[in-house]
């Protein structure tokens, strides 16, 4: 396999190189050494096949993640009613002081040295940490918590250096929300695009890539993501790729940065990103981030295994002729949406039909949840499907730039929980182990 990854590679750089070549272009303002930028920055990623993991519900939350500080505000047993439904919500339930009370405590426990060190055992070398635009600067009418979250994040980059692990540093959420998720911090919204909104947020982002990208950082962090899953259905593609055409200049020509720049494929088919910010337009060091998830639709979750498989093997193939290095920065073991609040606050799971988001938003009935996070209640099927299905992903994305899996740890999930995967001897140890090999039939 690694003959076959550093084949690959070698043929797709002689491939854009020879573009680059045929078809020049002018230089561009302030202009680096493309093949020494490739050589120190780029290259990185063929290097070694990145194995990350997320680290999640920690400086953003997320209500399915740590559901023990949402469920401090429940007032009866029959709905969600007054629980807020993201970190925005929380905050301004709770008030200033309050919520600052409550979340320094959270930030100072839910990840700690600890965890870091075990990511390294385990045998990851990636880990890729969200933070909220919030945490460096806020609208006057938001009441987010904001100030603190940056000590914790260089706190958790230092801890990865210590373990050889590298970094994305992931900006998860936009002033007005890029996707109206919860794990933007602020659900059901959809204004990232407007003028105030995309002010507040270039403004962090440039904050970040001038920071990260610094000397200092250089050997660990390897990789700036301008922001997490912008919602392409729902918001002006020219105004997004102007936002990440923005980044990018700034970053290379303000900057004069060789640092790696991740943009999130905005949920677009594969290949609609080949003509953007390419090596053959003069730009360089660009990464595509993938995330892949087949949970979220009653057509998903009705699968069978071995749909879930070819589905996910194609996610591999997918890529192979895309025109930028490509990650899998997200995706999961999840098999279904049985986690409570992986759909939000108060909407239900589709697989076991209590989803209800509106009357043209509802599930049918495919298979109960109970004990879904119980692993003594697995049957052996139900482990080795899990087991297929994980595999099957890694053998997918370890053809091109690797994986990042959603993520490290949660309070209850045990779907979308690493460390309870590995515990429970779900996913590989060491990673390269496999007990259902060669499900995608990739030739090596």
């Amino acid at each position: 396999m690694q003959n076959s990854k550093l084949l690959l590679f070698l043929t797709l750089f002689s491939f854009l190189s020879h573009i680059a070549t045929a078809s020049p272009v002018p230089p561009k303002k302030n202009p680096v050494d493309q093949q020494i930028v490739l050589d120190k920055r780029y290259l990185n990623y063929a290097d070694f096949t990145v194995q990350g993991v997320n680290v999640g519900g920690w400086l953003v939350l997320e209500p399915y993640i740590n559901p023990s500080l949402f469920e401090a505000f429940r007032t009866n047993d029959d709905n969600d009613d007054g629980i807020p439904v993201d970190e925005y919500h929380y905050c301004e339930a709770l008030g200033q002081e309050e919520a600052t009370s409550r979340l320094q405590a959270h930030w100072s426990s839910w990840y700690t040295e600890a965890d870091f060190e075990q990511m390294a055992a385990v045998g990851l070398n990636m880990v890729r940490i969200p933070i909220g635009y919030w945490a460096f600067q806020t609208l006057d009418t938001d009441p987010y918590v904001t100030g603190y979250q940056e000590s914790y994040f260089d706190q958790a980059i230092e801890w990865c250096a210590k373990y050889g692990l590298k970094v994305w540093v992931d900006l998860h959420g936009a002033a007005g929300s890029q996707n109206g998720f919860d794990n933007s911090g602020l659900r059901d919204s959809y204004e990232f695009l407007n003028q105030d909104n995309l002010q507040v947020t270039t403004s962090v982002i440039q904050y970040l890539l001038k920071k990260y990208s610094a000397e200092s950082y250089q050997d660990v962090v390897i990789g700036i993501e301008l922001i997490n899953e912008p919602l392409g259905p729902v918001l002006d593609m020219d105004g997004l790729k102007q936002y990440y055409l923005d980044g990018y200049d700034y970053l290379r020509n303000t900057l004069q940065s060789d640092q790696i720049v991740i943009i999130h494929d905005a949920f677009e088919s594969y290949h609609y990103w080949d003509d953007f910010l390419t090596l053959s337009d003069g730009n360089w060091g660009v990464v595509v981030d993938h995330h892949h998830y087949q949970v979220f639709s009653n057509g998903e979750l009705e699968r069978d295994i071995d749909t879930h498989v070819e589905v996910a093997c194609e996610w591999g193939s997918g890529v192979l002729t895309e025109s930028h290095w490509t990650v899998a920065g997200e995706w999961a073991a999840a098999l279904t949406d049985c986690a409570k609040w992986v759909n939000g606050v108060g909407f239900g799971a589709r697989y076991d039909g209590s989803y209800y988001k509106s009357s043209t938003d509802t599930s049918s009935y495919i298979g109960s949840c109970d004990g879904i996070d119980d692993f003594t209640t697995w049957d052996d099927t139900r482990k080795a499907n899990s087991r297929k299905y994980i595999e099957a992903q890694l053998d997918a994305f370890e053809l091109r730039g690797g994986w990042i899996i959603w993520c490290w740890k949660t309070e209850t999930s045990l779907e979308w929980d690493l460390q309870r995967l590995i515990y429970n001897g779900l996913f590989p140890q060491p990673l390269s182990d496999r007990q259902y090999p060669n499900q995608c039939n990739f030739s090596t």
